[in-house]
Formats: C-alpha cells, sequence, structure tokens
C-alpha cells in the first residue's frame, strides 16, 4: 500500500462566480487556519447526505450571503491533491447567475480577479492548476 492512498480522502466543493466584467471572486484564507493568507476559491466540505451542488449552495449562503440553484452551478473541472494529513478532492463549478451581492460573511477579505492575473496571487496547491481551466473559458 503506497503512503498516499493510506490517506483519508476529504470531498470538497468550490466555485468560480463570475461577475458581469468576467471577473471571478477569491476569498482570502483568514489567519490563523491552514493557508493563512491565500487566496482560493469560495466553498467547502461537502457534508454527509449532501451531494457537490447542494453543499456548495449551501457554502455560498453560509460564506457570501448569495442564493443560487443547482441548475446555475456547471462543473468545469477538479483539483486532486494530497496535502501532509489527508487528500483532497474538489470539484470546482462556475456559476454565473445568482442573488445578491457577495459579501464576507466569515472574516475573509475578497477579490473579484481576472482569470489571468490569478496567477499572480499566492493559492492554496490545490486551487492554482484549476486557473488554467478558467483561462481558457474566460
Amino acid at each position: 500500500m503506497s503512503e498516499l492512498s493510506s490517506l483519508p480522502v476529504l470531498l470538497v466543493v468550490a466555485c468560480a462566480l463570475v461577475d458581469v466584467d468576467g471577473r471571478v471572486l477569491l476569498a482570502q484564507r483568514p489567519e490563523g487556519k491552514p493557508l493563512a493568507g491565500m487566496w482560493e476559491f469560495p466553498g467547502g466540505k461537502v457534508e454527509p447526505a449532501e451531494t457537490p451542488e447542494t453543499a456548495l449552495i449551501r457554502e455560498l449562503e453560509e460564506e457570501l450571503g448569495i442564493r443560487t440553484q443547482p441548475a446555475c452551478l456547471a462543473p468545469l473541472t477538479f483539483a486532486s491533491h494530497a496535502y501532509d494529513s489527508f487528500h483532497l478532492l474538489m470539484p470546482l463549478f462556475i456559476c454565473r447567475r445568482y442573488q445578491g451581492q457577495p459579501q464576507s460573511r466569515e472574516g475573509q477579505a475578497l477579490k473579484w480577479v481576472r482569470p489571468r492575473d490569478m496567477r499572480h496571487l499566492p493559492m492554496p496547491p490545490a486551487d492554482a492548476p484549476l486557473v488554467a481551466s478558467l483561462i481558457d473559458l474566460l
């Protein structure tokens, strides 16, 4: 058995929330959390008995105060990354239709960024490789 296969798999869902100008919303991980200061796509853990879409809708409401529906979430790509204590599997959905203005509800800084400019921001190892898919799309 390889060392990677012994790590528990953590399913986390993320969203590339796109505004009318083609910019994507990123959230900065707050101080005191792992990878503090890095910019990431909004989202979070998928709870037991949740689908990725249901989890993402819940997380967007909790973190940003916005509402959307499953039909407004399109799967774009995914990340599979081994951290020290777990293996992260993270589907990335793109969302262009939502209700409300995103606001920080958990103390994180928010920033609208053009995908090509994301390469210059510090991002977690699982998030950074997803940027290429957004550059190709937007």
